[in-house]
């Protein structure tokens, strides 16, 4: 579910980057250097390694081994030292005589880090190893349940959505924690270091450096967000009070206690993210169900990885999109290797920041991955979109915008779509619409204060109001405050369980993905009016429409040259976000969530 970045680092671009590599900060002649000139030879300069770069990185996530590790390592910290060397030289100069777009580049250039390395080369390194060991544990992470049966985290995910055993998934839960606890003493060695790197750029903490990329000042980001959650919270608060209620008649009250938050390993998926795999433990029996179940309908159809792909194309092209090149189907990672560890993490690449896009996704024949492939080349439809953009403005309009796309993608994943390309016979009837939205927001509801808290915990890390001797229990009493769950067995500090998901190792800031469950009902609303659709919001398909394709791609095309306000009103028309459209969407849910949770008689809350 992430764009990899045009700044990520490319292993085998070292030879290249050690030609114009800049050990040392900033000289006063540096610093008197006219800002055009500066602008035009720092893009200039980060354009011509990219390719190299994402090439490298590629070949790293793909082939993780001693020495790919050693290269991306060493890579690492010499495309960090030059862009924090960029970085350091453009808060030194002086804009007010630049145009608007320069003016722009120039704040992209000095907050375009994650992590920023100390300017002490041997600092730099260290950083740089860390990334890369932390990658590595996660990547090359197994779980043995038998001594000869040690299994990946997508084969674990897959016991934690299917199995119905509170034992066994009590087991797995805890399992694929393990590979965490290594990773614990590295990423406090990690946060040290980028704290220095920032601080050498004038950001208090990194925290405060991923704040200022969004087109406002670092300080009033959390009110905007703390406002969408508000927002959008009476509506997690009625499904988190449902679910709890049925999965206590399914395990009893014993396993689910009616006022306490719910035990984390019977949602159905690893970090209780999501929990649209329990929907046949909480969806009463007498509800019309979708009719289907798209994961039988795939197989039924001869869908394998490939062909799952193929169609994931075709909507982009119904919509008037370019078919993918060539390339992307011949160079994209589609099934897990057998013979080699790589990242099944599913992701998109633009390596050569034109058309070499792709995808790196070990590939689950189900209805799940389905739409994760509409999500992924959601991504790639984006990057190639603003290829023709000068390089400081290939990306999103913020972080959100890129995962949003994807995801108004997955959301015309409906019972019209599915009957389009042949998977269904008939559309459910509107009285099935309950059984449908009720799955839709065990997925997108339920999200929404996960894909708040993740940030939330590791920007306190960032400032040192969580400290290593409580990173665990900090991380539990957040989850518990925001999502309403409890750990199912004991931890510790000698646990490190934030290490067990993806983006803490990988340091993918998190909120991009909060933000995308926002605006992603937002754009959809707004193309389904483009698209001419009239009828119930959440049965609208974008696909076929035209129409909608041209005004997505229109703001698609803008990429990161406007700031994301105006980005956002070329397709809905405001500049502000608003959980709105979401609640919209989930109206006639909402409803009925109330009136079971009142005729259960259920105490919601905990």
């Amino acid at each position: 579910m992430t764009p990899m970045p045009k700044w990520a680092l490319s292993a085998l671009a070292v030879a290249l980057l050690s030609a114009c590599q800049s050990d040392a900060p900033a000289s006063e002649a540096d610093q008197k250097t006219d800002p055009r000139t500066f602008i035009a030879e720092a893009e200039a300069d980060m354009a011509q390694i990219s390719e190299t770069a994402g090439r490298a990185q590629w070949i790293y996530a793909n082939f993780i081994t001693e020495d790919t590790a050693a290269l991306a390592s060493e890579a690492g910290r010499i495309y960090t030292e030059k862009a924090v060397h960029y970085a350091s030289q453009a808060a030194t100069l002086d804009a007010s005589g630049l145009s608007a777009e320069e003016q722009r580049k120039l704040d992209i250039l000095k907050r375009n880090l994650t992590l920023p390395a100390p300017a002490d080369p041997a600092k730099s390194q260290r950083l740089a190893e860390l990334g890369t060991e932390l990658g590595g544990l996660y990547g090359k992470g197994r779980f043995c349940l038998e001594p000869d049966n040690c299994l990946s985290q997508p084969q674990l995910s897959s016991i934690m959505a299917s199995s119905r055993d509170p034992e066994e998934l009590e087991r797995v839960w805890a399992g694929w924690r393990e590979i965490a606890k290594p990773m614990r003493p590295l990423f406090s060695e990690q946060v040290q270091l980028a704290n220095q790197g920032a601080q050498a750029l004038g950001y208090a903490n990194v925290g405060e450096l991923w704040r200022s990329k969004y087109d406002m000042p670092a300080a009033d980001f959390p009110k905007q967000l703390d406002g969408l959650w508000d927002e959008v919270k009476p509506l997690y608060e009625a499904l988190h009070c449902y679910v709890r209620g049925e999965l206590g008649e399914q395990y009893g009250a014993e396993v689910v206690p009616q006022d306490q938050p719910i035990p984390a390993h019977l949602l159905g998926n690893m970090w209780a993210q999501q929990w649209g795999e329990i929907y046949e433990l909480v969806a009463p029996a007498d509800l019309p169900g979708p009719g289907y179940d798209l994961t039988a309908l795939l197989a039924e159809h001869g869908y394998d990885e490939i062909k799952m792909v193929e169609q994931a194309e075709t909507f982009f092209t119904s919509m008037g999109f370019a078919p993918l090149p060539d390339t992307f189907w011949t160079r994209s990672l589609f099934v897990e290797p057998q013979d080699r560890d790589v990242v099944c993490h599913a992701s998109a690449w633009d390596l050569d920041n034109r058309e070499d896009i792709r995808i790196k996704m070990c590939i689950r024949k189900n209805g799940e991955d389905f739409r994760v492939i509409h999500h992924e080349l959601g991504h790639n439809i984006y990057q190639r979109a603003y290829m023709d953009q000068p390089f400081l403005f290939k990306d999103s309009a913020n972080d959100g915008f890129h995962e949003a796309i994807g995801d108004v993608i997955s959301l015309s994943i409906t019972p019209n779509y599915l009957k389009e390309i042949g998977l269904i016979d008939d559309v459910p009837p509107a009285e099935s619409d309950i059984g449908l939205l009720l799955r839709q927001a065990l997925d997108k509801v339920a999200f929404l204060p996960f894909g708040l808290m993740i940030d939330q915990w590791r920007w306190q890390v960032f400032s040192g109001e969580i400290t290593e001797a409580n990173y665990n229990a900090a991380w539990w009493e957040l989850r518990q405050q925001y999502q309403g769950i409890q750990a199912p067995v004991a931890r510790s500090e000698a646990d490190f369980d934030p290490g067990a998901k993806y983006h803490v190792p990988a340091s993918v800031p998190y909120t991009r993905y909060f933000l995308a469950h926002i605006l992603q009902f937002q754009f959809y609303q707004a193309l389904c009016e483009e698209a001419g659709y009239q009828g119930p919001i959440h049965r609208c398909s974008l696909y076929g429409s035209e129409e909608a394709g041209a005004k997505l791609n229109t703001m698609l095309e803008m990429g990161l040259s406007q700031p994301w306000p105006q980005a956002l009103a070329a397709v809905t028309g405001s500049e502000q976000m608003s959980g709105q459209a979401l609640l919209n969407y989930f109206a006639p849910l909402h409803q009925w969530l109330d009136t079971q949770n009142q005729a259960a008689g259920r105490q919601c809350g905990w």
